[in-house]
């Protein structure tokens, strides 16, 4: 089946046809999801490499388990879910190993978009910084619902199924981020003038929501990241 073809299936069918041996149809899914997944992973562990590998080991793990699939909730739903517990796998063991991300400020830097980088304003890249810094302090269950809810704007009941758990505790770790970080971030929303708005989203508290990264699109991981067929874990 061609490409064009492919592009016009649901994701859905697209799933199917790979259960069913279709060698194309998983490689259109991740096609079409990878940079929404990269964006989540990058912002919930806030390491380049470590985003990279959560994302692979999500998308060999849907591969592998896609004839699991019972179509309960959309595809991308799955997928997220996938993705975010595969991530706070990671932060927890490195949490079990006393690092943290936000202590490196080369990593850090690098966490800014390309389009971002040299060019910049240097007043954007601090805010920047300091936002992922202020994220990193948080427990990764609040990491990852802010992430969803406040920086990719998904909303509390879609972000509650991605994590697979009520959208009473996707409130409450949200409600729980916002404390922790208002102290931490009350002088980045003055800094910003009011020109940072987000419009006030309907799962927002005024004045506590966490600001939105810079762009909606993380530069994501190069083609060679794709999954690969019989690497990564289960």
């Amino acid at each position: 089946m061609d490409e064009a073809t492919l592009g016009d299936m649901s994701d859905q069918d697209l799933l199917t046809r790979h259960v069913d041996g279709d060698p194309d149809a998983f490689g259109e899914i991740v096609r079409r999801h990878r940079d929404r997944l990269w964006a989540v992973a990058l912002r919930t562990l806030g390491d380049r490499e470590e985003a990279a590998d959560a994302v692979q080991d999500a998308l060999v793990s849907a591969y592998r388990a896609a004839h699991t699939f019972r179509g309960q909730s959309a595809v991308t739903t799955w997928l997220h879910r996938i993705t975010v517990n595969a991530c706070l796998d990671r932060a927890r063991k490195a949490a079990s190993r006393k690092t943290s991300p936000v202590d490196d400020t080369e990593r850090l830097d690098q966490l800014l978009e390309p389009h971002e980088s040299a060019e910049a304003p240097a007043e954007r890249q601090d805010l920047h910084r300091q936002l992922m810094e202020a994220l990193g302090t948080l427990p990764p269950d609040q990491r990852a619902a802010l992430v969803l809810v406040d920086m990719q704007g998904y909303p509390v009941a879609e972000a509650a199924r991605m994590l697979d758990v009520p959208t009473g505790t996707v409130k409450s770790r949200c409600a729980r981020g916002r404390s922790r970080l208002l102290p931490l971030l009350t002088h980045l929303r003055a800094d910003a003038g009011g020109s940072g708005e987000s419009g006030g989203g309907r799962n927002r508290t005024p004045g506590t929501s966490v600001p939105p990264a810079s762009g909606t699109n993380d530069a994501g991981p190069s083609d060679s990241a794709a999954v690969k067929g019989g690497g990564g874990r289960t």
